[in-house]
């Protein structure tokens, strides 16, 4: 995988499909996956649970039957309560990683209460159990060749600046570039990029409407709200400095994913296009952007 085009992903989260209860209407996985090969989509991270089949060899062939290929998931998992070993769940997941050859694991330090719109504060217990839990599935990960990453993600116990810092600094796995759920974090996407561009192992990307992650940075608005009322916008309709950090990160040597990802929610199933429509005009943004941008002489 040499090149952008080449390495562009999907999710199943930009057409509506959510592990959050009551997140809204839900597509189904067949029309989700025929949807993704249309627009010329290679890849796809897997869903939540439920989405694919449970069993490894059938969510490998549900996958192969369309011809895509898995890029691997996101998996929230409690990591920070010394009670509770995040080991078992995540190495039932690898299971469903190994059996279709999907390369990365993309770890939520889940709250342990449903949704995104809280979470508790950590002490400095709660912080070295979730730090050393990271360590701990990153080795766990490696001995199945799959990269573990941590993602920021809002309502996560690892969400703005500070979080960041302290998982780079205190824990040795990969980071998934969120630039949507950083921005809305507080953190400067182009900024993280730059200063940490070795510890980027996967990348999600996001276009963001900054005035509404204003809005729930402040505790205006729920993130639930503000994804409802369109605060993710396709690629290049939004804030985020997409064409910097694409650049940075090419120039740096980097071969991860871009995973398209445009969190949606939907009230009903759509009479038109749908979500695909998006999909579409992100995938044309960055393929626009691996045709000829260049950014500080490294051409993308």
């Amino acid at each position: 995988m040499s090149d952008v085009a080449a390495r562009i992903a999907g999710a199943p989260i930009s057409w509506g499909v959510c592990e959050v209860p009551g997140w809204g209407w839900q597509y189904d996985p067949e029309t989700v996956l025929a949807e993704m090969r249309d627009v010329g989509i290679a890849a796809t991270e897997f869903g939540p649970d439920g989405f694919l089949p449970d069993d490894p060899a059938e969510k490998a062939k549900t996958l192969a039957d369309l011809g895509l290929r898995a890029v691997g998931g996101f998996v929230p998992v409690v990591l920070h309560d010394p009670l509770h070993d995040p080991v078992p769940e995540v190495a039932r997941a690898l299971e469903g990683f190994v059996a279709a050859g999907a390369s990365t694991l993309v770890i939520a330090a889940a709250t342990g209460s449903d949704g995104y719109d809280g979470r508790p504060v950590l002490d400095d217990s709660g912080w070295a159990t979730l730090l050393a839990n990271l360590d701990r599935l990153t080795e766990l990960a490696a001995a199945q060749n799959v990269l573990a990453t941590i993602h920021p993600h809002v309502g996560t116990m690892i969400e703005n600046a500070d979080d960041v810092r302290r998982v780079l600094a205190g824990s040795t796995i990969g980071l998934t570039l969120d630039t949507g759920h950083l921005m809305i974090g507080g953190v400067d996407p182009v900024a993280l990029t730059l200063e940490h561009t070795a510890r980027i192992k996967h990348t999600h990307l996001k276009d963001v409407d900054a005035a509404w992650a204003a809005k729930v940075q402040s505790g205006e608005v729920s993130y639930t709200d503000a994804v409802r009322e369109g605060m993710y916008r396709p690629l290049g309709q939004g804030d985020v400095d997409l064409t910097a950090i694409v650049g940075a990160l090419e120039s740096s040597g980097y071969q991860g994913w871009y995973v398209l990802e445009q969190d949606t929610i939907l009230q009903e199933r759509p009479t038109g296009e749908g979500p695909v429509a998006d999909v579409r005009s992100s995938i044309a943004h960055l393929r626009h952007l691996a045709a000829g941008s260049t950014v500080e002489g490294a051409v993308v």
